[in-house]
């Protein structure tokens, strides 16, 4: 059985809006050297099969992510 992490986020370029308005949020309270913010997401998952990392990675560009715009990041234990 492995531990599956998958890290998603924007691709460069690709207007972040939540992470402008988290930037934007901690910059209004005090925290003025935040910048370049950007949210991703993570999703964890076990995985008991053959081959995870290669299984994970047609998950991600079938389903998880949406490759287009965003970037993913396999971790598996």
């Amino acid at each position: 059985m492995a531990k599956v992490k998958v890290h998603i986020f924007l691709k460069p370029g690709v207007l972040d809006v939540q992470g402008k308005a988290v930037e934007g949020a901690l910059n209004g309270l005090g925290w003025t050297g935040v910048s370049n913010a950007r949210v991703g997401k993570m999703i964890e998952f076990d995985f008991d099969g053959d081959n995870a990392e290669a299984e994970v990675k047609k998950m991600c560009d079938t389903l998880l992510a949406n490759t287009v715009i965003e970037s993913y990041r396999i971790e598996v234990e």
